[in-house]
């Protein structure tokens, strides 16, 4: 079971910010969107294509499930993870933060490219609105929420590690 599972936008930092609280807390961290990749030998957005986002997602739900009940460490989700009614369910319980990030922010560090298939046409647009619909789930979902805007990953990640040591 994770320690800590980090949830936010596209852009928010969940996979840098893993591995910068996995090296401070010498523990191992998991990244879903990145085994779903190695499972099935191909990018989301191939999956996407070929597949559809309904067969990605039954794919991310199914290692999401498994990720909750056998990682240790860090695990970070992908953006749209949280929004599964069985996968909030299976957060229950589990110490969830919140990574908060502005569209100015989430822009310079994914740059909104083709590998990002929700956000392919009008990206802008596209992840404004995204935010719009997840933002209360992720709120509702948090046990922390911290804001990722301008910061490094380090600064992100010290600051989630002092949150856990006042929790404990």
């Amino acid at each position: 079971m994770p320690a800590v599972v980090l949830i936010g936008p596209p852009g928010s930092g969940k996979s840098t910010v893993a591995a910068a609280l996995a090296d401070l807390f010498a523990v191992p961290w998991h990244d879903t969107d990145a085994a779903v990749e190695a499972e099935q030998g191909r990018t989301i957005a191939d999956i996407f294509v070929v597949d559809g986002e309904a067969a990605f997602r039954a794919l991310e739900r199914a290692e999401v499930a498994r990720a909750l009940a056998h990682e240790p460490g860090v695990l970070a989700l992908g953006g749209g993870a949280p929004m599964d009614p069985g996968t909030q369910e299976a957060l229950a319980g589990h110490l969830v933060v919140f990574l908060d990030v502005g569209i100015a922010d989430a822009a310079k560090r994914i740059g909104f490219d083709q590998s990002r298939p929700l956000l392919a046409v009008n990206p802008r647009a596209a992840w404004v609105k995204l935010m719009g619909e997840r933002r209360a789930t992720y709120e509702r979902l948090a046990t922390h929420r911290v804001d990722t805007a301008g910061r490094s990953a380090d600064q992100v990640a010290q600051d989630i590690a002092a949150l856990l040591a006042g929790a404990s």
